[in-house]
């Protein structure tokens, strides 16, 4: 292997993987341009099985987007659309908790809640929404609000990140997902979301929520407009933070499906450009303890393929997801938990259905 390794040039990587050390932004960039993809995702299953064994978790879940009305109208996005435009919608309290309680006797452990930012729902809506949600099903960790929806609700109440998150946790919150991230470089959120939150506030809301004892995730957007030295630097600037707090549960590579966005007509990403993306970050982010392959936007072969890439997590059932089907997406909305262990056992893993918080169910 050594030898091998000498002449596809990635020796030297190896050797700092081997030695426990950190490979820089230069290695990653080399790792994108070189073409021994099997030998990427060799390196990368090295870390993958030092940090998780044969383990690949999924979780038993389920999806709620509660309004696509939004004030960023993001280029990429085929979710949000203008409040009164046609595909418009905002769900009541009482709808949200009917969709819970229509489930209530599968063994759901968390309720995955986004939406987009809405002009006018108050404050209370989004802690009614979940003292609802907790008062139908006390049980359920409920993972909800990215950190841009933070932001944003804390805008609407007039508070602090986090006296917000107080408010937020009190009425029932359990850890924030990881959307929003896009791609930090100011340059990309300038041309395709200049309305968002900056890539350095998105970092921030997520620090104080570790700093409150609060988990999240983070994501990457990619397969756009942006360089690979963009995706990089949004790698190196996740690792950075989570030096620094330690509350990222995962990392959520997510392939950019075009379809019914201003961006209509670019590409979608190849595989090798799926698992190269997957495998790098399992090498970037040395102190993320988990990489997942959303089977959602992936499909569910090259998911599968990711497990020997580095990720070690393929979601969850899921059930009900709008964002990447309104963008074109044609997987299924859900897998059942046999479906998901089929895939997980046919390459090789160990599958573990998990909670929110990685502990086995």
């Amino acid at each position: 292997m050594n030898t091998i390794l000498k002449q596809a040039g990635l020796h030297d990587i190896y050797a700092k993987i081997e030695a426990g050390e950190r490979i820089s932004a230069e290695d990653a960039e080399r790792l994108y341009a070189s073409p021994f993809l099997p030998l990427i995702g060799w390196l990368a299953g090295q870390v993958r099985e030092r940090i998780n064994g044969k383990k690949t978790w999924y979780i038993y879940n389920q999806h709620i987007n509660y309004s696509n009305v939004c004030t960023n109208l993001c280029k990429f996005c085929a979710f949000g659309k203008e409040k009164g435009a046609p595909l418009s919608y905002e769900m009541s309290i009482e709808e949200i908790v009917s969709r819970i309680r229509e489930r209530k006797d599968e063994p759901i452990t968390e309720v995955h809640i986004v939406g987009g930012l809405h002009p006018d729902l108050p404050y209370d809506y989004y802690l009614e929404m979940l003292r609802a949600i907790k008062r139908e099903r006390p049980e359920i960790h409920i993972q909800a609000f990215t950190c841009v929806e933070i932001a944003h609700i804390a805008k609407i109440g007039g508070k602090s990140i986090e006296d917000t998150l107080k408010d937020l946790v009190e009425a029932g919150l359990g850890s924030i997902p990881g959307g929003g991230a896009e791609v930090f470089s100011p340059r990309i959120r300038e041309r395709l979301c200049p309305n968002k939150l900056p890539g350095k506030d998105w970092i921030e809301v997520a620090k104080t929520a570790h700093k409150m004892g609060i988990h999240t995730n983070a994501t990457m957007l990619y397969g756009h407009i942006e360089t690979i030295q963009e995706r990089i630097e949004h790698l190196m600037a996740l690792r950075d933070a989570q030096d620094e707090t330690k509350g990222f549960l995962c990392f959520i590579p997510l392939a950019f499906h075009s379809k019914n966005t201003q961006l209509e007509g670019i590409s979608q990403t190849d595989g090798v450009d799926d698992l190269k993306t997957i495998a790098i970050s399992r090498l970037v982010l040395d102190n993320f303890p988990h990489i997942k392959a959303y089977w959602v936007m992936l499909g569910q072969k090259v998911a599968q393929i990711a497990l020997s890439f580095g990720a070690d997590d393929l979601d969850g059932t899921i059930l009900e997801e709008k964002i990447t089907h309104m963008a074109g997406a044609e997987t299924a909305q859900a897998m059942s938990r046999a479906e998901i262990e089929r895939l997980i056992r046919n390459a090789g893993f160990e599958p573990v259905e998990r909670d929110t918080l990685y502990r086995p169910v």
